[in-house]
This record gives C-alpha cells, sequence and structure tokens, in this order.
C-alpha cells in the first residue's frame, strides 16, 4: 500500500461515508471500494464493515487508522523539514475558507505570510464556512477559517481573528412581507426565511428561534453566507448573515439591516487547526505568522 491509499483510508475511517470520501478525495466509489479491499487483504484484517446502508469501522479499522494517521503525520514533517539549498523552509499547507473569509480575514495573512517563507505552497481551498470545521476534522485540510461554534472539539485549537455580528436582512425591494417589518411587533412566523443549513449562524439564530416560541417559515435553507444574501437581495426572503460578509458582498446595495430586529450575540472568526498538525513545522510558521499579524493590526488600531 502507498500513502495515497492510507489517506484514502484515514478519510474514510473519519467520514464512514464512501460516496462523501470519494467525492472529496477526487476518486471514483468503485476505485474506493477497490483500494480497502487491497487494504484489509494486505492487513489480514476486515477494517471496515459494511452494508447497503451503513459503514461501520472495527477495532482493527481503529487502530489501523491511528497507524495511518501516524505514518502521515512522520511522512509530511519530514518533507517539511528537508530544508532547500539556502535554509528556508518548504513544505505545503492546506487552507480551507469561504471566498469571502478569503479576501477579508486571510488575505493580509497570507501576503505576510508569502513574503517570509516563499518556499512554502499554499493549496487553498473555497467553499462553504458552515462545513469549515468539518473540513480539518476530516483530514482534508491542516487550516481553516470558521466560526468558534460554542461545542469545540477538543482535539482542536483556535486562534481568534474577527468578531462579528449577525444581522437580519432584508431586500430593498417592495417585496409583500415589507410591510409585516414595518410592524413595532413583527409577526416573524408570517416572513419567509432564508436560512444556512447549518453552522454556528444557524445554530444561533435556531436557539432564538426556540427561546421566543417562534415556528419560521424556512422558504430556503441554503449553503454559504453569500447565497443568503443573493436569496435575499432578489426578494425571496429575510435572512441572518454575519456583518463582515454582508460588507463585502457585491450585493450590499440591494440589501439593508432590518430595524426592530433582535440583536443576537456576535460570533468569533479565526484560524483553527487539530493540536497535532501544530507539530508541523509549515503549520505552525502559518499559525504564528497568523498571530503576529493579528498583533500588528490591534498595534496599529
Amino acid at each position: 500500500m502507498d500513502l495515497n491509499e492510507l489517506r484514502l483510508f484515514l478519510h474514510l475511517s473519519k467520514t464512514l461515508h464512501f460516496a462523501e470520501t470519494s467525492r472529496e478525495m477526487n476518486i471514483s466509489p468503485s476505485a474506493l471500494s477497490r483500494t480497502i479491499k487491497r487494504i484489509e487483504e494486505e492487513s489480514g484484517e476486515v477494517l471496515f464493515l459494511r452494508d447497503n446502508r451503513t459503514v461501520t469501522i472495527t477495532e482493527s479499522g481503529k487502530k489501523f487508522a491511528d497507524f495511518a494517521g501516524q505514518v502521515l503525520d512522520s511522512y509530511d514533517n519530514l518533507m517539511e523539514q528537508f530544508l532547500s539549498e539556502d535554509g528556508s523552509l518548504k513544505g505545503t499547507v492546506r487552507i480551507y475558507a469561504s471566498v469571502t473569509a478569503s479576501y477579508t480575514v486571510l488575505a493580509d495573512i497570507l501576503t505576510l505570510y508569502r513574503k517570509n517563507y516563499p518556499k512554502v505552497h499554499i493549496d487553498l481551498h473555497t467553499g462553504s464556512a458552515s462545513g469549515a470545521i468539518e473540513q480539518v476534522l476530516s483530514g482534508n485540510v491542516d487550516i481553516t477559517i470558521a466560526a468558534k461554534p460554542g461545542n469545540f472539539p477538543d482535539s482542536l485549537v483556535f486562534l481568534p481573528l474577527e468578531i462579528t455580528p449577525l444581522h437580519f436582512i432584508a431586500p430593498k425591494t417592495g417585496e409583500k412581507f415589507m410591510d409585516l417589518l414595518k410592524q413595532k411587533d413583527i409577526p416573524w412566523e408570517k416572513i419567509p426565511f432564508i436560512l444556512a443549513d447549518r453552522g454556528v449562524s444557524r445554530q444561533m439564530i435556531d436557539r432564538w428561534f426556540h427561546h421566543n416560541h417562534i415556528k419560521p417559515e424556512v422558504y430556503a435553507s441554503v449553503s454559504g453566507n453569500e447565497a443568503i444574501i443573493a436569496m435575499v437581495a432578489l426578494g425571496f426572503g429575510v435572512g441572518i448573515v454575519p456583518e463582515l460578509v454582508m460588507d463585502k458582498s457585491p450585493m450590499k446595495d440591494d440589501i439593508e439591516i432590518i430595524n426592530g430586529a433582535p440583536e443576537l450575540e456576535p460570533y468569533t472568526v479565526g484560524l483553527c487547526t487539530s493540536k497535532r498538525l501544530l507539530a508541523s513545522p509549515a503549520v505552525r510558521s502559518f499559525w504564528n505568522t497568523a498571530e503576529g499579524s493579528k498583533s500588528g493590526n490591534a498595534a496599529a488600531s
């Protein structure tokens, strides 16, 4: 077996979902199945139990997953410790961020990091902010830009970079529900909502709905704050988005903050990685660069 097969096994051990692993690791389901079968034949152990609906990892599978993780960590650390002829650090840092976070939170850090460590390759993946934490937990990336959830996994570490309020937003066009938003006591049950399908903001608004005994009319659940803003701007309903995203949106002139809407607790956006990956020289250097960037911004303000 080779390192790529170990990566496939480790990813599957965390997702326990062949279709998800094949999609995220860019391999066909049949090829993934053949890889797992080959690993099981070489190890002489049943590593996964499979039926038509579920995948379960066996005790032997858990032991093999620990082994695979150690091998991959050792290999990555060794590659990063090999220095180029001029003595500079080299390697790869895999980063996940939403598009908005890439050019707001991440941009200055990347500029400084590239200046200090020009031999390190940045592998940037973009996608929905709501799935950022899972990207690190599944081993797809080394570092992610994420909102810190209330239940933060013990295996991870978090570096706060930005605190952003959450706002209720509505379109500026004259939709039918706009008259309802002008009432002193807004009848939230009668207003269509565009909500994140998951993530910190969805958890916070769901808690607010529950606390106020509101059963919302959810017109759509979407992936990403940018999609919420787009659908609100087009008049499909109201939404709840971070100020950080709203201020940078190309559609910000088509939406407005709802007067009289409740104030939700702001959330913290920052870097997230696993505790074990901080031992990697490339990851640690990126983390330290972000800390220095944060201190520099604080001093400037």
